[in-house]
């Protein structure tokens, strides 16, 4: 049966689609099937790891658009969760999207053994706006051989059907909608507290970790008190957020929605009933505030999210949680490599090429200059690349670690060195360490490959998320001993083919974009 068969099976009021296969098909006895709180699921055996696709944790949200979502529904009969669930409404071509997209799926070694296994929860990037947890590159089953854990992913809702302005202008039932993704994600965590037991996970043992937007999500968790007590352990993975949006920033972008629909603001609720593809089609226009599409992210209501996630400082209520904070040594060629013209810059172009990069009004030729002056044999081109990530990816991890460190957090940090074999130019690139965490190297999109060195360092990577998953602590036998971060030590593992500690890495461009936002531009 393909991929296509099997979702048309996986949707039926409140649950999925019970007890035969499309076509007439019935299913095979043989398959796993767990016992949930909401009703039983089949799934199926990929290389000896019981898998479980499309498993619904949340009813459908199209009635309660912008509200916080409920438990589903329960269900007769057996659930077929053979194939991934719907993904959020996106401008994207993310595949199958639809609003009633509240689904995880759960990769495990074994059910209902009272194996009390760790628990590894990803959330997906695609900053708040696009993406699923469908990816061949999350795929569970090499983590699960490797490591007897149980792997989760899942899907919740973004952009404006996750994150807006509405609460700011109606209030009420819409009181929340600044973070409702993060609300369904908190769902989710609280379906894995009630259910992965059944799975052979322990629900007092949950890891949470994410990549880009994931470990952004991830981050503004630890500032929401309802996900106290619902996870263990987190990793962000290049999740550098510091900051929240602000409601007056929610509000500004929401009336620009509303502008640009027709809509006053009496009329605001209207939204909740327009069709999706307006709604979509609404996240092209321009931006009030920022360049591109209008964009959401959580907001800082002052309630569901009481403050930013580290300004001032970091989060006390989640200060005793161990935390691996990570990223990679060449993030923002993922987001300039697809400019051909970047790799042909030279000393004339290069600084007003900078400019728009940093993400804040810097002086970009003082950059340049001391880049010069600092590193003599970098070109034009590595000059920018190196520029854009140290002053546009890299401050937000450097602060999430050291405020954890002011506060004696157990912390740890990471930066990717190791770089694409398959397209060297990109380096270690926003997204790279993904494949390598889960073992995936052989999945499409890794741009890993299967070389031996790929092995060496995938091996390292999802071996040490293992330990921490297990122990709240990265050492193992793959790596070299990892200390805490510290200051002013800041220890740090570099991850390449031969992995090793380095104290401060990168310190002197560490301190010039500590300083340089004061450098603006003319002065």
């Amino acid at each position: 049966m393909n991929e296509a068969s099997r979702r048309t099976v996986c949707a039926l009021a409140g649950g999925l689609a019970l007890t035969a296969l499309a076509g007439g098909v019935r299913a095979d006895s043989s398959a796993p099937v767990a016992t949930t709180r909401h009703g039983r699921v089949r799934g199926y055996v990929d290389q000896g790891i019981k898998v479980f696709k499309g498993v619904r944790y949340g009813a459908d949200t199209s009635a309660r658009r912008f509200q916080p979502a409920l438990a589903p529904h329960p269900w007769e009969g057996v659930a077929e969760a053979t194939a991934y669930g719907h993904a959020s409404p996106q401008k994207s071509d993310e595949a199958d999207q639809n609003e009633d997209c509240l689904f995880l799926n759960v990769w495990t070694p074994a059910l209902a053994d009272r194996g009390a296994r760790p628990v590894m929860v990803y959330v997906h990037g695609g900053a708040h706006a696009n993406g699923s947890g469908s990816s061949p590159l999350y795929d569970g089953v090499a983590l699960c051989r490797r490591g007897d854990v149980v792997v989760v992913t899942l899907n919740h809702r973004l952009n404006i059907f996750g994150y807006n302005g509405l609460g700011q202008i109606l209030g009420g039932a819409f009181a929340a909608s600044g973070s409702i993704g993060n609300l369904d994600l908190i769902l989710a965590l609280e379906w894995v507290r009630d259910n992965i037991a059944t799975f052979g996970g322990d629900p007092a043992n949950v890891t949470v970790f994410g990549q880009s937007g994931g470990g952004g999500k991830l981050v503004t968790l630890m500032a929401m008190p309802r996900a106290a007590g619902l996870y263990h352990r987190l990793i962000t993975m290049s999740g550098q957020h510091v900051t929240a949006m602000g409601p007056q920033h929610a509000e500004l972008r929401m009336r620009a929605v509303l502008d640009h629909l027709g809509l006053t603001a009496d009329r605001a609720g209207e939204l909740a009933t327009l069709p999706v593809g307006r709604l979509v089609e609404a996240l092209q226009m321009a931006d009030p505030i920022e360049k591109g599409g209008i964009y959401f992210h959580s907001v800082m209501d002052h309630h569901t999210l009481p403050r930013h996630p580290f300004v001032p400082d970091a989060p006390r209520e989640s200060g005793h949680i161990p935390v691996i904070i990570g990223n990679t040594h060449d993030e923002a060629r993922a987001f300039t490599a697809g400019d051909e013209r970047n790799f042909h810059l030279t000393w004339d172009t290069v600084a007003a090429k900078l400019a728009p990069e940093f993400v804040v009004d810097m002086n970009a030729q003082y950059v340049v200059d001391w880049y010069r002056q600092r590193f003599p044999q970098m070109s034009p081109s590595d000059l920018f690349f190196a520029a854009a990530t140290c002053g546009r990816s890299r401050p937000g991890h450097l602060i999430q670690a050291e405020e954890r460190a002011k506060l004696n957090g157990p912390t740890w940090m990471y930066q990717l060195n190791f770089g694409s074999p398959i397209e060297p130019r990109l380096g270690a690139f926003h997204s790279f360490d993904i494949a390598l965490a889960f073992d995936n190297c052989d999945k499409p999109g890794s741009k890993t490959g299967m070389g031996v060195e790929s092995r060496k360092v995938a091996a390292a990577m999802s071996e040490t998320f293992i330990a921490f998953a297990r122990t709240g602590d990265p050492n193992n036998a793959a790596i070299p001993a990892w200390g805490r971060y510290t200051l002013p030590e800041r220890a740090t593992m570099i991850f390449d083919v031969d992995s090793r500690i380095e104290n401060d890495p990168r310190a002197d461009e560490r301190r010039l974009f500590q300083t340089a936002p004061f450098l603006k531009q003319g002065t």
